[in-house]
Formats: structure tokens, C-alpha cells, sequence
């Protein structure tokens, strides 16, 4: 069965870079091709390019989405074989450096789009290629882990959104008491563990252990990741996830939450909308990771979705570089923000959305999402890593330490601090 789907999947990604390949080898002058792997913002991205298109009504946008899982090898075919689109959203990090490593995006800089480096400086590194030091897309929206909550649940059984981790396994107790789930998550997706971690553990594990990481002065068996794993392993035999977690993956996971089934979602702020948009009653809120003690620094954990970039080949660079000014503005920062529902890393940008303004507040406090900002440019990803290791982990087949250990040992194969 395993095989069939692989195979299945493999098909499917064939022909989805086939159709890539069809495309002329050029658009019209003034048309630009725009590549994405969102389809479900298709109409909200009608209304950016009618937008757009008042200052600059000569240019005609098409809008193409693929499958998700597809994206990644339809845009590299496609590029490589002359054939890609004018611009396109790319990923952050490891999966943007394997489209910008081999030279098929622009360079964007404050001359061909200013206000670029004005931008965070955490969302510039996603776009930028570490071998020359170079931006070659414009952030469009950072996510932050965090942990949300059911306000009408938590008023009906009494309980407040925790400070501390001992608070918050009180809580979770009064919920499961009162019939409730505490947490909705389930680990049977992978990278739901790695979201654990984050959404979670982010103020226990800490912004120093981070910078110990990267200096080199600290693996993945330090004690202060080892024994937060504990707590979170604490926190599944205690039955506080979805019951038979194991077994239970993402969307199931999210359909216990929005319809009101379990208080409580480790997720990130790309959660919201869907959330509202599957049960427009449901009633939430946000709160950061819980510290260890009280006074400790709360975090969440944040990272870069992606952004937008140029083909560096195309006939109609000049329009791409029209289109990539305006995503760097302000005004097109509170479009998308507010229209989607994502946070803009774009400066000065003003939220509608009273959730929004709050997980913004939240992120003057936080620490990376290590694993995709650190460590998925080579393999073994660490995000692979610490998603097999963490789902193995709250199965019972591996201790914590051993956890830290095997994460350490399978970076160590590229990350030369971890080698001594």
C-alpha cells in the first residue's frame, strides 16, 4: 500500500512539472505568469492585481497555482528547463536556496526595490542566499507559534490561560475532568511534532540555548532542550493530547478543536483563519508558550512563510520588478494582512484584526523556529530529525535524551560544531 501511494505520488508530481513545462517560453510583453502553490487565495490575489493594476494597468497578471507537495519539483523543472514562470512565491531557507542557488531568481536590492532592506532583518534571511549574502525575494507574511485557546471553554470550566507549565497542567487536568480534551494536537503528521516543540517549549528551551546552538557552544543533548522533551512527554502520558494521539493527524486534529471538542491547539497564527472559517462561532484566543517559573521570558517561536521573487530570465523584468515594489509597500502589507489573515513582516502595517494586533504584540518576544531558520538547508533536515524523533518519542521507543542525542548526531554529519 505504502509502495502504491509513493508511486502514486511520484505520478502525480510528474505530470504536474509536464503541465509546468507546457508554458511558452515567454509571456507577451507586459503580461507577467505569477506561480504559487496557494489556490485557496486566488480571489484575494485578484484583488491585489486590480489593485496593482491602477497604477500600472498595461501589465495583466496570470495567476497559476500548483498542488503544495508538487510546488517544489514543478518550479525547479520548470526553471530549469528555461520555462518558468516571471514571478513566483517561493519558500523560506533551505527549499528557497535550492531555487536561488542555481541562479534562476533576480537579485532584488534597495535600487530596483527600495524600502527592501528596511524589512526585519529575521524575515530578509529567509530570502537571502547565504553563499553571496544576496536578497533575491520580498518577505510576504512571518507565522508564529503559539498556543490557542477556546475562550467560551475556558470561562464555562473556570480556568484562565496559564503562566507557568505547572499552571498550565492544571489546567489541563480541569478540562479533562470537566469532559473536555486539553489539546487537540495529534502527532501521526509529522511536522505537527515539530510544531509541539515550538508552540510549546519555546520559553523553557530559550532565546540563549538558540544562540548556544548556532555559536556552537551547545548541542541538542544540552539539558535545557532535553528536559523541556520531558515535560512535553510529560504532558502526553498525562492523556492531555487527543486521545490516541498517535493515530490522530492534522486535519483531525483541527476538527476537534473548531468544533469546540478540545480547549487548546498548538499550532501557529496560520491557524486562525481556517479555524473561523470552519465554525465562524468559535470564540479564541492567544497566549505564548508557558514559562518554567514565574519572571522567566515568555517566547513564541516565529519564522518566515516565503516571499516573492523574479525569474531572472524573464522577457518582462521590468514589469516583475513594478509588481515586487508594490509587494514591499505598506499598502499592499495591510492588504494581504488583513485580507488573509497573516502577519505582514512589512514596517509600520496596521492590523484590522484584533487577534492579529495581539500575535504581533506577542512576537516582540520571541526566539526562531530553530529547526527550518538553522537547519534545513542540507540532510538530514533538522526539522526531519526532531519531527521522527519527538513522534517517536511521545510513542514511548525513545527517552528524551536519547531524542537529543540522535537529533545531535544526525547534524553532525554536516554541522561541523557538533562534530568535536
Amino acid at each position: 500500500m505504502k509502495a502504491l501511494k509513493t508511486t502514486a505520488i511520484k505520478t502525480l508530481a510528474a505530470l504536474a512539472a509536464a503541465s509546468a513545462l507546457s508554458w511558452p517560453l515567454a509571456a507577451a510583453a507586459g503580461e507577467l505568469r505569477f506561480w504559487t502553490w496557494r489556490n485557496e487565495d486566488k480571489a484575494a490575489y485578484a484583488e491585489f492585481f486590480k489593485d496593482f493594476n491602477k497604477q500600472h494597468p498595461d501589465v495583466k497578471i496570470t495567476f497559476e497555482a500548483f498542488e503544495p507537495q508538487n510546488y517544489p519539483t514543478v518550479l525547479s523543472t520548470a526553471m530549469a528547463g528555461d520555462k518558468g514562470p516571471d514571478v513566483m512565491m517561493v519558500r523560506a531557507y533551505g527549499a528557497f536556496e535550492a531555487v536561488a542557488r542555481p541562479g534562476y531568481l533576480l537579485e532584488l536590492n534597495e535600487s530596483n526595490v527600495p524600502g527592501l532592506t528596511k524589512l526585519p532583518e529575521p524575515a530578509l534571511k529567509g530570502q537571502t542566499l547565504r553563499a553571496d549574502g544576496k536578497i533575491y525575494a520580498v518577505p510576504f507574511a512571518t507565522q508564529t507559534m503559539l498556543i490557542i485557546y477556546n475562550t467560551e471553554i475556558f470561562a464555562r470550566v473556570g480556568v484562565k490561560p496559564p503562566e507557568t507549565w505547572d499552571e498550565l497542567l492544571e489546567v489541563s487536568k480541569k478540562l479533562k475532568a470537566a469532559g473536555i480534551i486539553p489539546f487537540a494536537n495529534g502527532t501521526a503528521t509529522a511536522w505537527q511534532n515539530e510544531t509541539l516543540v515550538s508552540a510549546l517549549l519555546s520559553s523553557q528551551i530559550g532565546k540563549q540555548f538558540e544562540a548556544d546552538i548556532v555559536s556552537g557552544k551547545a548541542d541538542f543533548t544540552d539539558k535545557r532542550f532535553v528536559d523541556a522533551l520531558g515535560r512535553l512527554q510529560d504532558l502526553a502520558k498525562a492523556d492531555y493530547l487527543s486521545p490516541s494521539f498517535s493515530g490522530i493527524d492534522y486535519p483531525s486534529s483541527q476538527q476537534l478543536f473548531s468544533s469546540g471538542a478540545a480547549a487548546m491547539f498548538a499550532g501557529g497564527s496560520f491557524e486562525l483563519a481556517p479555524f473561523l472559517k470552519s465554525n465562524p462561532a468559535l470564540k479564541m484566543d492567544v497566549f505564548a508558550s508557558p514559562v518554567l517559573k514565574k519572571g522567566d521570558e515568555r517566547l513564541v517561536g516565529i519564522f518566515l512563510d516565503g516571499g516573492y521573487a523574479v525569474n531572472a530570465k524573464s522577457a518582462n523584468k521590468e514589469d516583475g520588478l513594478k509588481l515586487m515594489r508594490y509587494f514591499a509597500s505598506k499598502e499592499y502589507g495591510e492588504k494581504f494582512a488583513n485580507t488573509l489573515g497573516n502577519l505582514s513582516p512589512i514596517p509600520g502595517v496596521t492590523f484590522t484584526d484584533p487577534m492579529l494586533k495581539k500575535v504581533a504584540d506577542l512576537n516582540k518576544s520571541s526566539m526562531s523556529y530553530m529547526m527550518a531558520v538553522h537547519f534545513r538547508y542540507q540532510e538530514p533536515s533538522g526539522s526531519v530529525l526532531l519531527q521522527s524523533g519527538v513522534q517517536k518519542m511521545l510513542a514511548g521507543k525513545a527517552t528524551p535524551a536519547e531524542t537529543g542525542a540522535d537529533i545531535t548526531k544526525g547534524i553532525a554529519t554536516y554541522y561541523a560544531p557538533f562534530k568535536k
